[in-house]
């Protein structure tokens, strides 16, 4: 058992879940196939295409630059891993906008029929989950920098190793 591990890099468990996981999306694609060859085809381009030529380079230049705006931070503070506190929520607020953004920019007509509501609300619905997704990330990063600052002040109260009272 150690032998594979050491060879594919991981247990057996995980080689038979990307198996059927690989099975799964095969079987999903030749159904899907079958039916809307074209369309799935253009499909897939376009998102290759949309991913690798447009969202990559926007999203790679947006985390550079709160890299480089929030880098400058006080030598003397405790430091915290911030970034992925800024990364998730706008990773999930970008990924509501992407499934649902046809209701958000009130591009889908029949929905309004479908679901009762007005399109005028996906907007601000949007806009309140995404502020609450990024100060429920906030709180956790206060927390946890709380939690590291207490740390530290116990660290400087506590006394070197061999300068306490002896027992």
């Amino acid at each position: 058992m150690a032998r594979f591990a050491r060879w594919y890099g991981s247990g057996p468990l995980h080689l038979l879940v990307l198996i059927a996981s690989f099975a799964l999306t095969g079987y999903a694609m030749v159904r899907l196939f079958a039916v809307r060859p074209w369309e799935v085809a253009i499909w897939f381009v376009g998102a290759a295409i949309l991913h690798d030529l447009i969202l990559l380079p926007l999203y790679s230049l947006a985390d550079l630059s709160a890299l480089s705006v929030l880098r400058h931070r006080a030598a003397d503070r405790p430091t915290v891993p911030w970034i992925n506190y800024l990364r998730v929520p706008a990773f999930l607020s970008g990924l509501l906008l992407l499934v649902w953004f046809p209701l958000v920019l009130c591009l889908a007509a029949p929905y309004p029929g479908d679901t009762g509501l007005s399109d005028s609300v996906y907007l601000g619905r949007w806009l309140a989950i995404t502020g609450v997704i990024f100060a429920a990330s906030a709180v956790a990063f206060a927390m946890r920098l709380r939690r590291l600052r207490r740390a530290a002040r116990g660290d400087k109260n506590r006394p070197a190793a061999g300068q306490g009272a002896a027992p």
